[in-house]
């Protein structure tokens, strides 16, 4: 961890001292946004951290194997946030551009437990 005693030495964007390939920073878009729920669980924990991942590249299937292959070094990378503005920040302070994706807010209606046992013909459901 390099530490700054000035923080006006600290550059604004720091791509060029991570390492990441700077081919792939200037043509790629970085998508921001919450990860879907795993469709085996029915918590919805999982869905208050923001993601970051790239747009996938080319991918082929090797012949020897069958697996699919990338030579793309971040086609697998996913970093999670704590909030939507710090993942705008990190974008911004590696000098990528990106994309934010917001979900439409879910409207559930809440009812009691005795309406699963209800018999009227508007609840009732046939299973014939």
């Amino acid at each position: 961890i390099v530490q700054h005693s000035n923080p006006e030495a600290v550059p604004e964007v720091i791509s060029p001292v991570t390492g990441f390939p700077p081919r792939l920073a200037a043509s790629r878009v970085v998508r921001i946004a919450v990860p879907t729920k795993n469709t085996m669980q029915s918590g919805v924990e999982t869905q208050k951290a923001w993601a970051i991942t790239w747009d996938t590249q080319d991918r082929w299937e090797n012949s020897l194997m069958g697996w699919t292959s990338s030579a793309d070094p971040v086609s697998n990378l996913k970093i999670e946030f704590a909030t939507k503005e710090d993942a705008m920040a990190f974008c911004e302070k590696n000098g990528w551009a990106y994309q934010v994706y917001e979900a439409p807010a879910k409207h559930t209606v809440r009812r009691p437990y005795s309406a699963n046992f209800a018999w009227s013909k508007k609840t009732r459901v046939n299973t014939k």
